[in-house]
């Protein structure tokens, strides 16, 4: 007895049988989107792995247990070993042991070359702190230092008086009703020194730059050429 053929299976979207073409068209789709799953499957692990390596390497890398509010530089140690590279003396003034040094280097730009000390400050008795500078700025000439690099510096204040601090004359720039959170001059002092420019500014009090600007003052010797 023959065997009765199989009829072909309808397909519930189509509602009867598919036709041939049908049926290589959907096999190839089937085909297609296997491949598509693979590919993305593939791509999720690979993004995986990549993850977990970056992980493992991240977790072996040695790091400091503190930031930068912990960063504090030796100015005097760095003043001493910059000073032959400068060809002078550099500026280390004593300051309040509960500042930070946050750096103190040589910078150089627009044919001025300055010794840059940054400090966060510290009010002893509440806690708060500011920001204080020192530059002290030269010429490979020993040309004046340029007026416009130190407008720069002092974010173009204008001078509002003069005064006598450790033994130098300084132009005083009072600006102290600038908003500290926009402006890092509130207050600042420019000195001559020799063939050097001292500036000295930041947001801290009035007071406490004056008395910085003393420590600065008498932390270098005398210029060359004077009595």
């Amino acid at each position: 007895m023959a065997k009765q053929r199989k009829a072909p299976a309808i397909v519930a979207e189509l509602g009867r049988p598919e036709t041939p073409q049908e049926t290589a068209t959907r096999k190839a789709r089937d085909s297609r989107l296997y491949r598509e799953r693979k590919t993305v499957n593939n791509l999720v692990f690979s993004l995986l792995v990549s993850l977990g390596l970056v992980l493992v390497i991240f977790l072996m890398v040695p790091r400091g247990t503190g930031g930068f509010a912990e960063h504090e530089v030796n100015v005097a140690s760095l003043a001493s070993e910059a000073a032959p590279s400068a060809g002078r003396e550099l500026a280390a003034p004593e300051v309040p042991e509960a500042w930070k040094a946050k750096q103190a280097e040589l910078r150089g730009g627009d044919g001025v070359t300055a010794w840059q000390i940054n400090y966060t400050t510290v009010d002893e008795a509440t806690g708060a702190e500011a920001y204080a500078a020192v530059a002290q700025a030269f010429t490979p000439d020993g040309a004046p230092v340029d007026e416009v690099w130190i407008a720069q510096q002092l974010e173009q204040q204008a001078p509002t008086g003069s005064e006598t601090l450790g033994g130098l004359d300084w132009i005083a720039y009072d600006h102290t009703d600038r908003d500290p959170d926009s402006s890092n001059v509130l207050f600042a002092l420019q000195a001559q020194h020799g063939d050097d420019t001292i500036l000295v500014y930041g947001t801290d009090s009035p007071a406490t730059l004056r008395l910085l600007a003393t420590e600065v003052a008498e932390s270098l010797s005398e210029p060359k050429g004077t009595e």
